[in-house]
């Protein structure tokens, strides 16, 4: 279901729209967002060394730890650290920031695996991105639907961005709705906040005009009925639709959609959209 507007209520949706792009671009951009990172490093029980990190690194049983040579430090959780620094073990999806002078090095486990990922202010995708280009927003994608929670969370395991990795999700529960003629439902995973859900999907428009592996829906938490607003203007891309270096998780197969969503984010400039 769509809600029809008057001319005033477009201008103030679209307002909203460009401030909720606007955001999100400064999120991707940021200093040490994901544009910026220089590398994706799998760590094992060798000490290795990295051209874009400080120190030699390596994991196990007992967690990640770094031995920086003579002269180089970090700052862990404000702390300067020498030597030999242990980082414990992680927690899946977790991880800690590190800083190295300008540089952010990120410490953190993806699909059972420690990583270390620096991220460098001055990294060229970074320093050349110019914006993310996207559907112009219409409320007809502001879609009502309804959640309906199943009776116990459900693992969840799906593909990532990286060949041969795989993340696991407790699905609470999926979200019916009608587009098109055609009812249909998402499996939705726990979201950031409060009651939020986060959906990934595909679409007809994927590998088309928008990323073919995935793109991200945030959807408020649903009301007491169950009620909920899946703003498909809002899907975004993940990191991964713009740099090699992502690990992010691919839709459940139940999650692609066979009609055209043409809403939100489009093909990144730098994996050639226009």
């Amino acid at each position: 279901m769509t809600t029809q507007v008057t001319t005033t209520d477009l201008q103030a949706f679209t307002q909203n729209w460009l401030d909720w792009y606007r955001a999100q671009e400064e999120r991707l951009a940021d200093p040490h967002g994901f544009l910026a990172i220089t590398g994706l490093h799998w760590l094992d029980d060798r000490p290795q060394r990295f051209p874009d990190a400080p120190g030699a690194w390596w994991t196990g049983t007992d967690g990640v730890t770094v031995a920086l040579d003579d002269g180089e430090e970090l700052l862990v959780d404000g702390a300067p650290v020498r030597g030999e620094h242990h980082f414990g073990v992680l927690p899946e999806r977790g991880g800690v920031d590190a800083v190295w002078g300008d540089a952010v090095i990120e410490v953190a486990k993806r699909g059972g695996n420690d990583i270390v990922r620096p991220r460098h202010p001055d990294a060229p995708l970074r320093t050349a991105f110019t914006g993310t280009p996207a559907y112009a927003p219409h409320p007809r994608w502001a879609l009502t639907g309804r959640y309906v929670a199943f009776d116990e969370p459900r693992p969840t395991t799906v593909g990532a961005a990286v060949e041969g990795l795989e993340h696991v999700y407790d699905a609470p529960g999926r979200i019916e709705f009608d587009l098109e003629g055609r009812h249909l439902s998402l499996t939705a995973f726990p979201g950031h906040g409060a009651g939020r859900l986060t959906v990934l999907f595909t679409d007809a428009t994927s590998g088309v005009t928008t990323y073919a592996a995935n793109r991200a829906l945030t959807v408020e938490a649903p009301a007491a009925d169950g009620t909920v607003v899946l703003d498909f203007n809002r899907a975004t891309n993940l990191p991964c639709a713009y740099t090699d270096l992502a690990t992010c998780p691919l839709p459940p197969v139940e999650n692609r959609l066979p009609v055209a969503v043409e809403a939100g984010q489009k093909i990144p400039r730098e994996r050639g959209g226009a």
